[in-house]
């Protein structure tokens, strides 16, 4: 018969314990811990489901979405702002953000941006300590 699955096994469950067994007789019926009967239990009472909730944020959502349009008017006005500077001045509005999310972000939108600020180039491969 094989395993059932996950969400016919939370139904079952439930189910179990409706009929008037106990949440350790239905872990041990099931093979599952305690703790997972009783998450059951309390989702099913509190949301009339044992649905699992949706996982990951909403697509196009995200701390940055509400400031997209700030974002890429100051791009558009220095092109030359790192992703430190935006972190900087979006905590100044009241949004902190780890600069990979910006980047991230900016990559999204399809802008680029610059690693270094200025006068902070790589060195070039024959000016390198140790070579």
């Amino acid at each position: 018969m094989g395993k059932p699955h996950p969400l016919e096994l939370r139904v079952r469950v439930v189910a179990f314990v409706e009929e008037g067994n106990s949440h350790r007789e239905a872990a041990r019926h099931f093979r599952v811990s305690p703790r997972f009967v009783n998450n059951m239990m309390i989702l099913h009472r509190s949301q009339g489901s044992v649905a699992p909730a949706r996982q990951g944020h909403a697509a196009g959502g995200g701390k940055l979405a509400a400031h997209s349009q700030w974002i890429v008017a100051r791009v558009a006005v220095d092109g030359d702002v790192t992703l430190d500077e935006l972190c900087f001045e979006l905590a100044g509005r009241g949004v902190m953000v780890h600069r990979a999310t910006i980047g991230r972000f900016l990559q999204r939108l399809g802008l680029s941006n610059k690693k270094k600020p200025h006068g902070q180039r790589t060195a070039a491969a024959g000016d390198r300590a140790g070579s």
